[in-house]
This record gives structure tokens, sequence and C-alpha cells, in this order.
């Protein structure tokens, strides 16, 4: 059964719009150089196909989302946060080694049946954050999604995690079966009488639609919920106890440096809404945006109470707590907004790559700063394991430390990378060039100048053939030294 952990059950499911967060005004930089603070807890926090435009403090106006906007206002929000790929795993991947994932293999997401594959996972002669932690003092853990390997070497515990509960695939149903106390939405090729469209069952609970024209994946299949590698039976909504069990570690870890990856299935399908958030969002007309809406307000009440465990346990102070999405919203799918950006998941255009970024460590960043130069998920890894102190060769990552970012006025331009298959894109500065992949075959590199033009209007390939050859050769001499796709 489920564990309640003693002592936490105040902050399970009350979250405060005021919550106290404790952080104390921006720490310059210079100072925090001076005046080193004590290795930092880590908090990582990945909302699963978010999309950048749903938070409030990313312009979001349908889904109030208080917590994710005090976590902003008490840290930095960057403008440009991208993540390695458009798909959960190969970002995932990225996420926790700090390195392109394209450098071992990992270019595709592994779904259903092929989670099972030997040859799918994180390789094993690739180092996690949570290796590299644990062998500094770190206590570690992994609550929720893993997603980089369902068999015995890619469990989370031989990655350097000493807890995990979750599951391994790429999702799962929020409750088990019959579905009690939420609203299901699923895809389905036909409706019961065969026709097309939406159907919606007499007591309400279940709604079926055709506009994606495929069926909901058998998330559930050979993918029960795991404290470690046992199944355990979970009542709770999987949003309630993964935020549970956050708790309970930090809670049982507050005398030591730790380092905590939640990693929450939400906003990921299949889409279920806890009667009690769907009833906030009655106003909105269409099922479809309803229930997304209302697993988006869960959300972020949960990390509103992830917060306020850090306070209760005396830790705002020193902990490192960043919070990004895996990839952009699946808009159609989800309704997941990318707003303004052009694009979903499983594209390269910035709606695909661009998502939701932010970091508050009152010890070691600035508080209610604004950072339009772009960072990338690589960035994590560099920051963590420069904080606590941990030596790695200088070649081992592709990341920068976010605090260098934060504190140039006027910082260097950089240059990123993206390889899924024929899908292609490189970043360099203000500029950036893309090939998307039509049926059987890779269509023709475009151009766009990311600073007047964010949202991808306008193709300037045709008026700067120049620019489009310089960067082709960078992204060439990038995906050179890259390895193949493992599977």
């Amino acid at each position: 059964m489920p564990r309640t952990p003693v002592g936490l059950i105040h902050c399970l499911f009350t979250v405060s719009s005021g919550l106290l967060f404790g952080a104390p005004s921006g720490v310059a930089l210079a100072a925090a150089s001076a005046a080193p603070a004590p290795r930092p807890n880590v908090v990582l926090i990945v909302a699963d196909d978010l999309g950048y435009g749903e938070p409030g403090c990313y312009g979001g106006r349908d889904v109030p989302t208080p917590n994710l906007d005090r976590l902003a206002a008490g840290g930095v929000r960057f403008t440009q946060g991208y993540v390695t790929a458009s798909y959960c795993a190969p970002s995932r991947a990225a996420l926790l080694t700090g390195r392109y994932q394209t450098r071992f293999g990992f270019e595709s997401n592994a779904t259903g049946a092929l989670n099972a594959d030997p040859r799918v996972g994180l390789p094993v002669d690739q180092r996690t954050i949570a290796h590299r932690l644990r062998e500094v003092g770190y206590a570690t853990a992994l609550v929720g999604k893993w997603h980089l390997g369902a068999t015995p070497p890619f469990h989370p515990q031989r990655r350097g995690f000493d807890e995990f509960f979750g599951f391994l695939h790429e999702g799962h149903y929020y409750v088990p079966p019959p579905w009690p106390r939420v609203t299901t939405w699923l895809r389905r090729p036909a409706l019961p009488d065969g026709s097309k469209g939406r159907w919606t069952s007499p007591d309400g609970r279940i709604v079926w639609t055709t506009h994606m024209g495929n069926v909901e994946p058998d998330y559930d299949a050979d993918n029960p919920i795991l404290r470690g590698s046992q199944p355990e039976t979970e009542p709770a909504n999987l949003t309630d106890a993964f935020t549970r069990e956050a708790c309970d570690f930090i809670h049982r870890h507050a005398a030591q440096p730790f380092f905590l990856y939640l990693a929450y299935n939400a906003v990921h399908s299949p889409l279920q809404a806890a009667d009690r958030y769907l009833e906030k969002f009655l106003h909105l007309p269409d099922i479809h945006r309803r229930i997304f809406a209302a697993m988006l307000a869960h959300l972020d009440d949960s990390i509103g109470t992830i917060l306020e465990q850090i306070h209760a346990a005396g830790l705002d102070h020193n902990t490192l707590v960043v919070f990004l999405s895996d990839n952009g919203g699946a808009t159609r799918e989800l309704t997941s907004s990318n707003a303004p950006l052009r694009g979903e998941k499983g594209s390269l255009f910035e709606g695909g790559i661009r998502v939701p970024f932010l970091a508050r460590w009152p010890a070691g960043l600035p508080t209610g700063r604004v950072v339009e130069a772009p960072v990338i998920s690589l960035d994590v890894a560099a920051t963590v394991l420069n904080a606590a102190g941990v030596q790695v060769a200088s070649d081992a990552l592709d990341g920068v430390d976010l605090r260098r970012t934060v504190g140039q006025s006027a910082p260097e331009p950089r240059t990123f990378f993206w390889r899924m298959g024929q899908r292609r894109a490189l970043r360099h500065g203000d500029w950036k060039i893309f090939r998307e992949a039509g049926r059987g075959a890779a269509g023709s590199w475009l151009l766009f100048n990311l600073t007047n033009d964010p949202a991808e209007k306008t193709d300037l390939a045709a008026q700067d053939p120049a620019r489009v050859a310089d960067l082709l050769r960078r992204w060439d001499t990038w995906s050179s030294t890259q390895e193949p796709p493992r599977w």
C-alpha cells in the first residue's frame, strides 16, 4: 500500500495562494563568487508535453498557474529555453546526462512494446546527474516517469538513483480502472455507432474522439507503478501520488544534500481530469480544453505543494529548483498551446523545442530576473554539477552553467543542434536553419531570424544563401561527430 509520510499530511492536498517561499532579494553573482554557498539541494521538476504558452508567466490566460508564476518571480525565467528533442525520451536522455543524446545514438522515442526491447534505453556507459552527485555524498531519487529503458540494465536504481517510485514507459493512466473520480478523454478510430466525431458516455465520465485518427495507446500494458523494482497498487491520482512521494523524500533528507528528479506525467495523455479540478473550468465551452485545463491546474497546485515542503523544511535559501517541460505541447492531442510559436511536439519548429524554463536558487541566482539569452536543457547538468563541486572532464558535458548566462549582460552567441531522423535544425545567435521531413523524404532547408520572427513565418533562405551555407557547414561538422541511432 502507498505510504503517507508522517508529518507531511499538511502539505499533500492544501496549496495556499500565498505560499511563503522565504526567498530573499537577488544575490549578485559577484557576491556569490566571493562567498560560495554550501552545496545546494536540487529539485528538478519536469512537466510532460506542456506548451510554451500555457503558464501565466509565459502569457497563458485560460489556466491560472500561480505557483509556476511565483517560482518565476522568485528566480529566473528564461524566455528562450530549449530542449534537445521534441519527443520525450531523447529529450530526457540529454537532460539527465548533460550531453546531446545523438552523441550516444539515443535519437528515437520508444513507445509501447518497444520499451521492452533490450537495445532500447539510456546506454549504460552514460553517466547521469544522479550518478555523479551520489558519488559526492548526495541522496538521489526519481519520482515519476523514467522512459529511458524498461529492461533490467536501464532501471533507474542502476543509473544513479537511490530511490525510485514511478513507471518505466512513456505514459500511464492517472488512476486505476474503472477510473473513478475523473473524466477521461480517449482517442478512438471510430465511435460506438461507427461514425466519426465525439461521443460521451451517459454518465459523462468518458469522451471518445476520432479527430486524431488513432487509438489511445495501451500505456499500462507491462508498465506497473513500481517502488524500486516491486509493483505497487496506487489508488491515488498519480499527480497526487508523485507529489506525496516527493514531499516524503525532501522531508526524510532535509539534513543532507539531495537530488530529486520529479518527472510528472502531467499533462501527457491520456487526458484524465480529477473532479475537483474540472469543476473549476466549467466556463470553458470545449470539454477537451476543460480537461486539459484541469490537469494543468492540478499540476500547478502540486508544484506549489513541493515548494511549500521545501519551505517547511527550512531549505528555501540553498535549494536549486529547476522547472521545464520535456518538449513543446501536443496541440492537436492535448490543446496545449505553444503561442506565439509555430509548431508542436514532434516538430523542430520553435513550438516543438522551446519550452517553459524556470530556475530558483536564492543563494546563487538573482530574484525576479527575465533572461532573453538562449539556454538549453543541457545547461541544467552543468549548473548542478558545478554548484555541487563535481569535477567533470571538459568534454564530458555539452551545456554551460546557467549562472554564467544570467550574469552576462551580453552573452556570446551560442550554437544549438537538433537531429531527429530526417528532421534537423541548428540555431546560431539569432539565426536558425531548419529542415522538416516529408513523406519518405526530407524537405529543403529553411532560414529564420528568430529575433525578428520568433513565429518563423518568413523563410529567408532564398534571400541569404551564403548564411544558409555557413550554418549548414556548422551543422554537418557537428552531425559528423555524432553516433548513428542505436535502434
